[in-house]
């Protein structure tokens, strides 16, 4: 077997983990850091640093100088990933990131608490959460009276951008999105792209107004797919729930939600996933309700000198 095709982590001990979670992932391109154990063992992982240049969408979400990591061992070696933590933050020294706007990132399986406890004596913080939900799951059609869900089209940019930039803009108190200059710009420029390539995104109208957004894609997994975050399939992807302020809480998002749900599994989606904050004392109630539950949990520390 090529180093290329090394399982990141054993097939068995991922199934017995978690059964969503894939079985086995390409080794991700970069180069490889090692540690070694008290034992005489090593442990490896690839390090990856990132420079998104501004302007871009990415550090809507993202520091613009980022160092990941990708652990390529057992989910249940608390030991070894220590002794690969503690390497990684050596070679900060060396890389010098900038004290400013500059991260370090590792996504770990979300049910592995073993980890979880090492990468909290590290510093890092459990920022953002992929959750999925299986295609079969539908519940009860929720409708709220004067309410109206539809498709929406380019004629929708400029409703459908208030209601993404009100979401980010509630995001970044809890650390979910980077606020940016050009937020606006770079929303305006996605959603309008969107929008003109008929994706599915959905407006929520009460008399006429717009008051809820449901912007959404679809994504293909192969078994080839270097991220190894999903199962192959086709899914379907939820990337933002907006409600106005003053409507949370009063079934909009329920309604929109439903929509997208009932819309992907009718056009033969595998199931559908997202990403939301745990922090956000909104998503981290809503989002379970509506059938979601964690799979990775994407762990991070800004700046990148903060890690321990």
């Amino acid at each position: 077997m090529t180093e290329d095709l090394l399982p990141t982590r054993h097939p068995t001990d991922l199934v017995a983990l978690d059964p969503l979670l894939p079985e086995r992932s390409r080794r991700p391109p970069g180069p490889t850091i090692h540690a070694a154990l008290p034992d005489g063992s090593r442990v490896a992982g690839v390090r990856v640093v990132t420079e998104h240049r501004p302007g871009s969408t990415a550090t809507l979400w993202s520091a613009r100088w980022s160092c990941s990591l990708t652990p390529l061992l057992d989910v249940a070696e608390p030991a070894g990933l220590h002794a690969l933590l503690s390497v990684w933050r050596a070679e900060l020294d060396r890389l010098a990131p900038p004290e400013q706007d500059s991260s370090c990132e590792i996504t770990w399986p979300s049910r592995d608490v073993a980890g979880s406890r090492v990468l909290l004596d590290h510093g890092l913080v459990p920022l953002t959460v992929l959750a999925v939900r299986s295609a079969g799951r539908l519940t009860r059609s929720t409708v709220v009276p004067g309410l109206t869900v539809r498709r929406a089209g380019p004629a929708d940019l400029d409703a459908a951008l208030a209601l993404s930039v009100s979401e980010a803009r509630y995001s970044s108190l809890v650390g979910g999105t980077m606020l940016r200059p050009d937020l606006v710009d770079l929303k305006r420029a996605s959603l309008g792209a969107r929008l003109a390539g008929d994706a599915p995104v959905w407006l929520a109208e009460r008399d006429g107004l717009p008051v809820g957004l449901a912007e959404c894609a679809w994504n293909t997994v192969g078994s080839d797919d270097r991220e190894g975050r999903l199962r192959p399939g086709i899914w379907g992807y939820v990337n933002c729930l907006s409600v106005t302020p003053e409507l949370r809480g009063s079934g909009v998002g329920s309604m929109l939600v439903d929509t997208v749900h009932r819309y992907f599994l009718a056009t033969g989606a595998s199931g559908t996933y997202l990403y939301y904050n745990p922090a956000n004392p909104l998503s981290a109630v809503f989002w379970p309700r509506q059938g979601y539950r964690p799979l990775w949990t994407v762990w991070e520390v800004r700046p990148a000198s903060a890690l321990r």
